[in-house]
């Protein structure tokens, strides 16, 4: 999927669940600090989306999860791994590349192929509304975050440490 088909994938499902959704079109960024200037909005309130890939697994093919963290903070791969159960690793930017069809800095928590299993951390529900990258550089979304969490079927949990 290219980027633009992405952007068109998030955009039509939240049309068709009826969820309110508002589109910024910016200059590139590349980090949480760029898109909040650029959005005009607080840094907790931007949706990081981390794809990690799963340690020592019995399956052939390698397994990968998404954890959704605020702007202002990190993963703590600590607890992540605790609460998923195994050993995890950031995937590098090539596996991000081939399991999501974006580059490093515009995953968005859903819209491509093959949805993740994914964990939310529970400060992100405490904003009024959330904003995360389209699967551009220059596309966001902002959406209330309990929509966000119920889209992406995520598991609520602390997963984020300060930066």
């Amino acid at each position: 999927m290219s980027q633009n088909e992405i952007y068109l994938t998030i955009k039509k499902i939240l049309e068709e669940e009826g969820i309110e959704f508002k589109v910024f079109e910016h200059k590139p960024v590349h980090t949480s600090e760029e898109a909040a200037e650029e959005r005009g909005v607080d840094l907790k309130t931007g949706v990081k989306s981390m794809i990690f890939k799963k340690g020592e697994s019995e399956k052939e093919e390698e397994e990968y999860i998404m954890a959704l963290v605020p702007g202002d903070k990190k993963v703590d791969e600590e607890k992540l791994e605790k609460i998923q159960g195994g050993e995890l690793k950031l995937a590098p930017p090539d596996e991000v590349k081939r399991k999501t069809g974006c580059e490093v800095g515009s995953v968005p928590p859903f819209g491509f192929e093959e949805s993740l299993e994914t964990f939310m951390d529970e400060n992100i529900l405490e904003n009024d509304s959330v904003n995360f990258s389209a699967g551009s550089h220059t596309k966001s979304i902002q959406m209330d975050p309990v929509d966000l969490k119920d889209i992406t079927k995520a598991e609520k949990c602390r997963i984020s440490k300060e930066k």
